[in-house]
């Protein structure tokens, strides 16, 4: 490997090529033992809801947390079925559901109505709405009540009933089966849709979306309910993002009632 001179030592061809690959491997180990540190030290939570409250709710606001908090990563789990906490890895959930159904230590981040809503393009196009028989010129976008339970609340017929318009019938009917599909159609301008507030908030704050007939609201059984895991109420990322997201909330609803 060496080449002894009278008073210096150098490598041989065979020494070189050892010293090279000696010293990707050094650097390699180097790497992956700076991997792991970072690792070790990065802390995380894991989050799960319901897809639409994800995609409209949640998601547009983690930004703000991540500014905040870094060094904190965050997993979300979109998924409308309930997860057991005790026995999974998720360390927050936000449920959606009657009060009856939550299990105790449940926090109410808000309630809901549901308010009839359209972009303003599609008002501007159409006949102006003064009244709620108007209605029966326009498109009304539909859950399908072949969904989730829930869904039932956000029907337009019982909106229409309990405005004692049992006969009316719209322009056409749409249907689709998620939330975030009904208010995209209402954004397109396709016809109007029964959106709940909070989802809404920020098409509500920018003028996407704009409130028909305001004060004609139905009030719904249902709520948004924050729970948190055994291990995770030991952690203090998830103390942090519990108590972001329950400033999140209330923000919310300040800003529904502004």
């Amino acid at each position: 490997m060496f080449v002894r001179k009278s008073r210096s030592v150098e490598l041989t061809r065979s020494g070189m090529q050892l010293k090279q690959t000696v010293s990707q491997m050094l650097l390699q180990l180097d790497n992956t033992v700076r991997d792991i540190r970072a690792t070790s030290v990065r802390r995380s939570i894991a989050v799960t809801t319901f897809a639409s409250f994800a995609s409209m709710w949640l998601i547009p606001r983690l930004a703000q947390f991540q500014r905040r908090f870094p060094d904190i990563d965050i997993r979300v789990h979109a998924s409308d079925k309930s997860i057991d906490l005790t026995t999974t890895d998720i360390d927050i959930t936000i449920r959606y559901g009657p009060a009856g159904t939550m299990p105790a230590g449940a926090e109410k981040l808000f309630g809901e109505q549901l308010m009839p809503v359209a972009s303003p393009q599609l008002l501007k196009r159409e006949s102006p709405i003064q009244q709620a028989a108007d209605l029966t010129c326009f498109a009304l976008i539909e859950h399908n009540l072949e969904g989730p339970y829930y869904l039932a609340w956000m029907n337009w017929r019982l909106w229409l009933n309990g405005h004692g318009l049992h006969k009316l019938q719209p322009k056409r009917w749409l249907y689709f089966n998620c939330t975030y599909q009904s208010v995209q159609a209402a954004l397109d301008g396709l016809g109007l849709v029964l959106a709940r507030p909070p989802l809404i908030a920020e098409s509500l704050a920018r003028g996407d979306l704009v409130e028909v007939l305001p004060g004609h609201l139905n009030e719904s059984p249902m709520g948004y309910w924050l729970l948190i895991s055994p291990p995770g109420r030991e952690c203090e990322e998830v103390r942090m993002f519990s108590q972001w997201l329950k400033q999140q909330a209330v923000d919310t609803e300040t800003g529904l009632l502004a």
